[in-house]
């Protein structure tokens, strides 16, 4: 069998992160119920952008603030947000 060879790449460009870490943390939330969380379990609450997932929020609060994250708990909220 002869090895490819084609006129044009079928990728053009490698893809590149669409998100990065200012993108995926937009704000931390300032409730009263975030700050107790932050006061009682150590936990912090950002909203982030809907496209991130776990690990990209992960790797951008290590980035940001160099801390280690134990965990990543996610959930949308009813105005469209993810918390």
């Amino acid at each position: 069998k002869r090895p490819r060879n084609p006129k044009y790449p079928r990728i053009s460009a490698p893809p590149r992160n669409k998100l990065d870490q200012y993108e995926v943390l937009k704000y931390p939330l300032t409730t009263e119920s975030a700050m107790k969380k932050i006061e009682d379990n150590n936990t912090l609450v950002f909203i982030v952008d809907v496209r991130a997932d776990k690990k990209k929020i992960k790797a951008a609060v290590k980035k940001m603030y160099d801390i280690q994250t134990k965990k990543v708990n996610t959930l949308i909220r009813p105005d469209g947000l993810k918390k």
